[in-house]
């Protein structure tokens, strides 16, 4: 054997040795890093053509027995059967309140305000605006889920916008006794526009009726570039028992037989057309594409198509 082959053996045997002793004064393991709990971003902003569509996570929040929610009309084995097969809990579910903001390079175009002014201000914060730039609010429709950050103890949360909603909605909602929408939507009477199935927000945003969870639920077009997204709000809320089931029926759901028929019609269109689409209770960030599937559908979430 050569002197430094040997030399090499020696000092690789040298060197075990010493590791006990290092080991031994070595200083003492950290604790270990806390637990942080669930978290995620609240603000997902993607491309259209030439518009910016940002979607803002104003709130998130579990809610229990969610059979007693969805699917009214089926049995609790039929419900958690669909439940198990999407590997999704039947005790529980997770809900998320998705307000949407277009820019078209000449208007900030918000869709919907979520319950509290706090959550949509903060939300809109994280994606780099401020509620004095929000040029219009678009309202698709009057649950206290959409319009409860339009006002708050300060007033009006956007104080430089023109609002947009449903004639038939406001109407519908007017005529009721609700204290959320006589805090909230009726002290804005005056400065918003009434307007009905077909009628342009602004330049690329076209409203679409889709009657059923409320008389006047409104869904919008975007189309920009040849390029086109559909803001659906509410005509389907879970993207397990609404898509895969659409006659389902749905606590929420103010007119049950005609929700589902615009149920079945949109998500018709939107599989045969290709066209995402951003649904305020879909799992963040909210926007998917629909495809059919046996006598119903499937949701499949985006992934990059629309960052390119």
């Amino acid at each position: 054997m050569s002197r430094s082959r040997s030399l090499s053996r020696r000092s690789v045997l040298a060197s075990a040795a010493a590791l006990p002793i290092a080991a031994a004064t070595a200083p003492a393991v950290r604790a270990a890093a806390p637990m942080m709990g669930v978290s995620t971003t609240r603000f997902n902003r993607v491309t259209l053509g030439d518009f910016e569509v940002t979607t803002l996570l104003a709130a998130t929040m579990p809610r229990p027995d969610p059979h007693s929610i969805f699917g009214l009309n089926v049995s609790e084995e039929e419900f958690d059967a669909a439940s198990t097969a999407a590997n999704i809990p039947t005790d529980q579910a997770q809900f998320f309140f998705t307000p949407t903001v277009v820019n078209t390079g000449d208007e900030l175009v918000l869709f919907d305000t979520g319950l509290n002014p706090e959550g949509i201000t903060d939300a809109l914060g994280a994606a780099g605006y401020s509620p004095d730039q929000v040029d219009v609010v678009v309202i698709t429709h009057m649950h206290g889920d959409h319009i409860g950050g339009l006002m708050g103890d300060a007033g009006a949360t956007f104080p430089n916008a023109r609002y947009v909603t449903a004639s038939a909605e406001f109407d519908a909602w007017a005529a009721m006794d609700n204290g959320t929408f006589d805090a909230k939507m009726r002290p804005l009477a005056d400065q918003t526009e009434m307007i009905g199935d077909g009628a342009g927000v602004a330049p690329g945003i076209t409203a679409m009726a889709a009657h059923g969870h409320t008389p006047g639920h409104t869904a919008f077009m975007i189309e920009s570039g040849g390029r086109q997204l559909l803001i659906a709000a509410d005509f389907a809320n879970h993207y397990v028992w609404s898509l895969g089931h659409p006659d389902w029926e749905v606590k929420f759901d103010m007119d049950k037989t005609a929700a589902a028929a615009t149920r079945r019609r949109l998500l018709g269109m939107l599989a045969a057309d290709g066209i995402p689409f951003v649904g305020y209770h879909m799992p963040w960030p909210g926007i998917g594409y629909v495809e059919a599937q046996g006598d119903g559908f499937r949701y499949a979430p985006t992934s990059y198509q629309l960052m390119l």
